[in-house]
């Protein structure tokens, strides 16, 4: 539960800290006061919206701190979520939310103490507290909500979630088979055109290196003259002689020589005959390699030819397919792996029609199960509402959920009768049907019910709602709107029956003095100025106080007020007194 609210410049409010404690709390004051401005700062703690108008006027920065005390249910929804951002902590009991806003538009969000994103902020928070503010009857009317307030009741978010996922698979096959059916056309354009491709480069018989190769083969070919000169002019300068000059093979001969007669005369010098004769050896080795190079040296202008030619094919697919000889061979590799899969498509498309096929079924037999257990709940959720509807002074009122499906011969789920239009909550259209007037039939929310009686529909419903929501803390902001004193003090009593028995904490923003009798706590918010500016402040009524308040919220003045006041409060202790020690 909530324990501790502090609020620091935000919008009129200086600075507050509340103290919450278990059971029903009422919040009342003037309007304008900073009531709901209270329940917009807990709103962005728990990671609502956040706009920089929030900021008082004058300050850089607001910030909103709530801790929660949590219980052992509470815990198993939360710790899981924490340890997977690495962010459990020793003390699983408290858990405090912090959300500062500053001017320039950024703002920072702290999970006891530790900085985490708004997502993970707005995650936990949906664990800990449920806001239901004004206007939310607004809503009611709308039969787009009705579906998740019927499969909240029902406890059927798990169910719905796993048909979600099947139904996302469902689309997104389908959108690729319509893709490809749409695509036959210029698939087939593009099939000829990756075939020719391939067959051009592979008609080429290109391998890695040949264009080097062939490149130094027709650089040898056009220079093949020069080759055999100089080749010729050095095997004649070591092996023959030029001229009347001898041979370098003939001097190599003579230096080995002289020096075997040295060794011969100072064996320590054997080392030079060694490395001469070292030498002499590898002259007659690359004089044979150059010689063997000269006899390959021939003039052929057909093989120039045909070199020049590789050399033009391979230019000219490096100007289609690359930058570079690789390039053309990985083109080649790229084109062949997509014709593989324009080849396979038409295989695609059979079995995607077959896999879809199947999963239309699939979607049909859990969207079934899932109405059938709705239509189960919607029977309870009628009676229920009944139920507090008579409390709420609307004896005669009817509650109804209608059902409806949309037949798709051609593109439904299959269900035992046909085959109907589908979505990711199923195959259900459901709207919640009225009747306020006895002998009326049920109609729509929004043609039948008055505003008085939309607002008491919508705490009907709530109520009914809270017993089966697991959120440990329900704020309510005014949603005694259209409603008078009489219905006030049965509204009151629920509130506090949902925190009582229950379970709950409910924190209830109310100008209905009936209603605010029966909390359990008062809160009373009024505007101060100071200093030529307007404060929030926050009292924690006693006794009196609160006699005094509910007395100001009667609207009539003196001992007939106070007494007003105190016989609601009498009341209001009388009834739980009578409630509680019953177990009810």
């Amino acid at each position: 539960m909530l324990t501790e609210l502090t609020i620091r410049d935000f919008a009129i409010i200086d600075e507050l800290h509340l103290t919450f404690r278990p059971g029903f709390t009422a919040l009342t004051g003037e309007t304008g006061a900073g009531k709901s401005i209270i329940l917009d700062a807990m709103t962005l703690a728990l990671g609502g919206r956040a706009d920089t108008s929030m900021v008082r006027t004058g300050c850089e920065r607001a910030y909103v701190e709530a801790a929660f005390e949590l219980t052992p249910a509470v815990q198993a929804l939360i710790v899981p979520v924490l340890a997977a951002e690495e962010l459990d902590g020793e003390d699983s009991d408290f858990l405090v939310l912090a959300r500062e806003l500053r001017l320039n538009g950024r703002n920072s969000c702290r999970l006891n103490g530790r900085v985490v994103n708004l997502t993970l902020l707005r995650e936990i928070g949906e664990y800990l507290v449920g806001i239901h503010g004004q206007g939310e009857h607004l809503a009611l009317l709308k039969p787009q909500a009705h579906l998740p307030l019927l499969d909240a009741y029902a406890s059927l978010d798990g169910e719905r979630q796993a048909l979600a996922g099947v139904v996302k698979q469902v689309r997104a096959d389908q959108r690729e088979l319509a893709e490809r059916r749409r695509s036959e056309q210029l698939l087939a354009q593009r099939l000829d055109l990756l075939r020719f491709q391939i067959e051009e480069i592979d008609a080429a018989r290109l391998t890695a290196g040949e264009e080097e190769e062939l490149q130094a083969e027709a650089q040898r070919l056009a220079n093949v003259e020069q080759l055999l000169q100089f080749s010729t002019e050095t095997l004649s300068l070591l092996v023959e002689g030029d001229e009347g000059l001898m041979p370098a093979a003939e001097l190599f001969n003579q230096a080995e020589r002289a020096l075997s007669q040295l060794a011969r005369l100072d064996p320590a010098q054997q080392s030079f005959l060694e490395r001469l004769q070292g030498l002499a050896f590898q002259l007659g080795e690359w004089t044979d390699e150059l010689r063997h190079y000269q006899e390959q040296l021939e003039f052929n202008p057909g093989r120039l030819s045909f070199v020049e030619e590789r050399l033009q094919l391979i230019g000219r697919l490096k100007r289609k397919y690359g930058g570079d000889l690789a390039a053309v061979l990985q083109h080649r590799e790229t084109a062949a792996a997509e014709l593989s899969q324009i080849e396979q498509s038409e295989e695609r498309i059979e079995a995607l029609v077959l896999l879809i096929e199947r999963q239309l079924r699939a979607v049909g037999q859990m969207a079934e199960a899932l109405s059938a257990h709705r239509q189960a709940a919607a029977d309870q959720l009628a009676q229920a509402v009944e139920i507090e509807l008579a409390d709420l002074q609307m004896e005669e009122a009817q509650f109804a959920v209608h059902f409806e499906r949309e037949p798709d011969p051609a593109n439904g789920a299959y269900l035992a009768d046909g085959r109907y239009a589908f979505d990711q909550s199923g195959i259900d259209r459901v709207e919640f049907l009225v009747s306020a007037n006895q002998g009326e039939p049920p109609r729509p929310l929004a043609r039948v019910a008055s505003g008085g009686e939309t607002a008491r529909l919508m705490l009907a419903l709530k109520t009914v709602l809270a017993r089966v929501d697991a959120t440990p803390t329900l704020i309510f902001d005014e949603i005694d709107q259209g409603i008078g004193g009489r219905v006030g003090d049965v509204v009151g009593r629920k509130l506090w029956g949902l925190a009582a028995n229950g379970g709950h904490q409910v924190i209830v923003v109310t100008h209905l003095p009936q209603l605010a009798g029966y909390g359990d706590g008062h809160f009373y918010v009024s505007k101060q100025q100071a200093v030529g500016r307007t404060t929030t402040a926050v009292v924690n009524l006693d006794m009196p106080g609160r006699v005094a308040e509910l007395a100001a919220m009667l609207g009539t003045q003196g001992e007939h007020a106070q007494g007003g006041a105190a016989a609601i409060l009498r009341q209001a202790e009388q009834y739980k007194a009578a409630v509680q020690p019953a177990g009810q």
